[in-house]
């Protein structure tokens, strides 16, 4: 029964494939079945939490793959809505800016600091990536016609470049953090 600790994974994975019926979707402005098959992927998510939780099956793959499925999902739509001209391209390249700053930085503590376990996502960023997963929800229901959520959308863009840069900085200086507490001893 040891298989089992895999489902989480294996749903993970399983949403992370469901990128490409969404691009596609988004692509030929089937905005409904896209936003279906969004809201399926979210719910996905919670159940592949959930499991690995209740049932001990956490782990380093887990840790990393669910993150990424995340990134990808919310990278896949941004894009799209760019190439469609629904989101302004100076917040797609902040989000994916802010998202380089903290690969490198992250990679930069690993190689030449120690290495980090993989952590628990700050409350800046939960709160950057929340707002971010709304706006692509809203934008879905916006162009699926269902309703007309422009002026709240037209918020949403401005909290999500708030946090982006807050967290972005927050990481940032939890970079350096690190590296002090290293060249001191304390990790």
């Amino acid at each position: 029964m040891t298989y089992l600790r895999h489902i989480p994974n294996a749903i993970t994975i399983g949403r992370m494939l469901s990128l490409i019926p969404l691009a596609w979707l988004m692509l030929q402005k089937q905005y409904t079945g896209a936003l279906i098959l969004a809201l399926l992927a979210g719910a996905s998510d919670g159940v592949d939490g959930f499991l690995a939780k209740r049932f001990g099956w956490e782990g380093r793959l887990g840790s990393i793959l669910d993150p990424l499925a995340d990134k990808l999902m919310m990278l896949c739509c941004f894009s799209v809505f760019v190439y469609q001209a629904h989101f302004p391209l100076w917040l797609f390249l902040l989000i994916v800016g802010r998202d380089v700053v903290i690969i490198l930085g992250t990679s930069y503590v690993n190689f030449f600091v120690g290495r980090l376990k993989v952590a628990t996502p700050t409350l800046i960023s939960k709160c950057n990536t929340a707002f971010q997963i709304i706006l692509i929800l809203t934008l879905l229901v916006t162009l699926s016609g269902l309703y007309d959520l422009s002026r709240l959308n037209a918020g949403l863009i401005i909290l999500v470049a708030v946090f982006t840069v807050v967290s972005g900085i927050h990481y940032v200086w939890l970079g350096f953090q690190i590296k002090k507490q290293f060249k001191q001893g304390r990790l």
